[in-house]
């Protein structure tokens, strides 16, 4: 059997983080009496949108911890990249309610971003000189 514990830690977070994302949306839906899509409330759809977003780049992100791990690559730099990103994306989830919240959806936007694409670059890399 391949154990991949990084990977798996990281996609329970992820889980987790997925499921308070949605908690928010099921709180700001309920507190507009909306039951589905926004109604137009500007809340609901910042919850919503942070629970999408969060659904467009999180397996993405899991997929090149996977194949990195897959490959032997260090255990500790994926931990701590895996830690950045869900720690990144719950500060995007909290500031896309906006207001004077809105320097944590910038930071975690900003550090999921670079995390991501030094994971992509890492994996380029490793490809390029497999295949070389």
């Amino acid at each position: 059997m391949i154990m991949v514990p990084v990977t798996l830690a990281a996609a329970a977070a992820a889980f987790l983080v997925n499921m308070w994302l949605g908690w928010r949306v099921i709180t700001a839906r309920r507190a507009a009496k909306v039951s589905i899509g926004d109604g137009g409330d500007e809340a609901v759809l910042r919850r919503m949108r942070a629970h999408a977003n969060f659904a467009e780049y999180a397996p993405v992100f899991l997929i090149l911890v996977a194949a990195l791990e897959l490959t032997g690559a260090n255990r500790t730099l994926l931990l701590a990249a895996a830690a950045a990103f869900t720690l990144a994306r719950v500060a995007h989830g909290i500031g896309m309610d906006g207001g004077t919240l809105t320097r944590f959806r910038v930071a975690g936007m900003m550090t999921s971003t670079f995390v991501s694409l030094a994971l992509a670059g890492w994996a380029a890399a490793l490809a390029l000189a497999a295949l070389l």
